[in-house]
């Protein structure tokens, strides 16, 4: 078996991330950006495909190891027969050229150490050609060239490249790996200590804008370097994840390429940045989102890569083993094709959102917003692909029909609170109509729950959104009923499926199953805390916190069974959830719900 999910830490620079194993080993690092080939894949595979390790010669997992405080410096440290040694992993936020940095200390005694370093181009695929230069070494291949500068001496040994040292007390030997474009020249080198003091000042000084002091202060403020950190400071777009094809299953085909940018995340990250202080970077993810759906309101995708491309093919690398066996390996995703209408309202709900908040609006984006309104009105009534993108048949899903709904609500709200122009008698009789269908035919009143879609036998973790949207009001007898079946039928060990595959001919089309959806269980924390339960809510979020792995980090899902986590990581999904939920329970939570969410009470 692979190393477990949660035994990898997290290192970037804005525009990339590597994943650090608990033996020193870097597993996974695309360049130059998170939706790049791979250089080191090892991951996805096994150390053929590419990795780089630091670590005492003796081998096996670090003995402890942590971030410097608020900051992405990773600091491991192994204690052995000959003495104790700390590996520093850092990615400076990008300057000339990309950098990795790795610095090795010695604590105590006199350590043998050993470096380990295999090049392989295109996820694993291209074996490059590689050249010292003294105790500098180049490889090339393509379109990428790296170059290693190091003080100990190199040398090639079974298609890697190797140093052999020994490090004593106070000692200090720096390694410095820097990606360029092949037709470029080199960049200048960074110096290795200069480049550790300026990105642990960027964090310190980045973190200390931070307005959250509730009881969760620590996690919180992980999450929220971790989601820095998964962001593409180009562009302001947030990536979903640094990972592609980690799997839902192990051993299955549930793996996908997580390293774009969801729309349909856009409300409850901003949610996160606005409600913690970070207004700038609230507003870099506005913009980005405006820039991504301008166009023809009919040709909205789900998702976009970092700079806003629209095409992202969905294609299998097999020559990759997989995670633990899990193929295909995918890059791209075919998601991006799909008809998923909540997507719609969720890029309105978003943007109404930075209203509220006071992020000035333009006329540009309200015309991109009246377009959207548009479309959304010819074609809330279709079927559609839902917010978990199943790849079965197109369904009437009640939660797109509530975003749908949403949609038309923050429309009536930016005419009626905000003073903008439009139909609104037309937007709130649409608004009007589309809550009735969904009350009427997405509500089982034998089982009093909403349900997946129009005529399910099956429940939605995403139905614990509606009065989270305003749709209806927490305390109205279908929410409580709701939030009791989803909680008892979709509940594993305390944690929550997004759905139940198996159920309606199953539903996503796909084979097997999968792990507990941290996002979704955070939505319960939520449900609990504003239905009157905020004792079980509070466990609930204790459990979850309890995920993490050793520096804080959580993948997209859990399996119960096996105790480990699964799915691509860090998932921004789960770390936004950490975040509100930990506002909603201290009381700072931004309310969302424009005023028509009070007038849907019970009958």
């Amino acid at each position: 078996m692979p190393r477990p999910i949660e035994d990898y830490a997290l290192i970037g620079d804005l525009h990339t991330a590597a994943l650090v194993a608990r033996d020193g080993s870097i597993d996974w690092l695309c360049l130059p950006r998170f939706d790049s080939p791979a250089c080191f894949a090892a991951l996805l595979d096994d150390e053929r495909a590419g990795h780089w390790r630091i670590a005492p010669a003796g081998g096996g997992a670090a003995t402890r190891r942590r971030y410097r405080d608020d900051t992405l410096l990773l600091e491991t440290e192994w204690d052995t027969p000959q003495g104790s040694v700390r590996v520093i992993d850092c990615m400076p936020p990008r300057g000339e050229a990309a950098d990795v940095v790795r610095v090795v200390e010695g604590l105590s005694g006199r350590v043998p150490m050993r470096m380990d370093l295999r090049l392989r181009f295109d996820y694993g695929h291209i074996v490059p050609w590689v050249r010292h230069h003294g105790r500098d070494l180049g490889a090339v291949a393509g379109p990428d060239a790296v170059w290693l500068r190091t003080d100990v001496p190199l040398h090639g040994s079974d298609g890697a490249t190797v140093a052999e040292f020994e490090v004593s007390a106070g000692q200090r030997v720096p390694f410095v790996l820097t990606w360029q474009s092949s037709h470029l020249s080199r960049p200048t080198p960074v110096d290795a200590d200069t480049a550790l003091a300026g990105a642990e000042r960027y964090w310190r000084e980045w973190i200390g804008r931070c307005a959250y002091d509730g009881r969760w202060s620590g996690p919180v403020r992980r999450a929220l370097i971790t989601l820095k950190a998964l962001t593409y400071a180009p562009t302001g777009g947030i990536v979903a994840a640094a990972t592609t094809s980690l799997p839902e299953q192990l051993g299955g085909p549930r793996n996908w390429d997580y390293r774009y940018c969801w729309l349909r995340d856009a409300t409850f990250t901003l949610q996160a940045l606005l409600g913690t202080g970070y207004v700038a970077e609230a507003k870099a993810w506005r913009e980005w989102l405006l820039r991504a759906v301008a166009g023809d309101p009919a040709d909205l995708q789900i998702m976009y890569a970092l700079d806003g491309t629209r095409r992202i093919p969905e294609q299998t690398l097999d020559w990759l083993g997989g995670y633990a066996g899990s193929r295909p390996v995918r890059t791209g995703n075919a998601a991006a094709e799909q008809l998923q209408l909540d997507v719609w309202g969720e890029v309105l709900d978003g943007l109404h959102l930075s209203r509220e908040a006071g992020i000035a609006a333009t006329e540009a984006a309200w015309d991109v917003q009246r377009a959207l309104l548009d479309f959304l009105e010819g074609n809330w009534r279709q079927p559609d692909n839902g917010l978990w993108e199943v790849r079965g048949p197109r369904r009437q899903f009640v939660h797109s029909k509530v975003m749908a709904w949403a949609g038309f609500d923050r429309a009536v709200a930016a005419v009626e609170q905000h003073g903008l122009d439009g139909p609104v008698d037309r937007w709130r009789g649409i608004r009007d109509a589309v809550h009735a269908e969904v009350c009427d035919r997405g509500f089982d009143p034998a089982r009093n729950t909403f349900t997946q879609f129009y005529g399910s036998d099956g429940l939605d973790a995403a139905l614990l959104l509606l009065p989270r949207v305003g749709f209806l009001p927490w305390h109205d007898p279908r929410v409580v009923g709701t939030v009791e079946a989803v909680r008892r039928e979709l509940c594993t060990d305390g944690f929550l499926l997004r759905y139940q595959p198996q159920h309606d001919q199953n539903v996503d089309g796909l084979p097997g199953g999968e792990g507990a959806f941290l996002a979704c269980t955070f939505w319960l924390v939520d449900a609990l805390h504003n239905t009157g339960r905020t004792a079980e809510a509070e466990e609930t979020f204790a459990r979850l916190l309890d995920l993490r792995n050793d520096v804080g980090l959580l993948s997209e899902e859990y399996d119960p069974a096996a105790r480990r986590q699964l799915g691509n990581t860090p998932q921004a999904f789960s770390l936004v959830g950490l975040v509100n939920s930990a506002r909603q329970l201290s009381g700072t939570s931004t309310r969302t719900s424009a005023s028509a969410a009070e007038q849907h009470t019970a009958a």
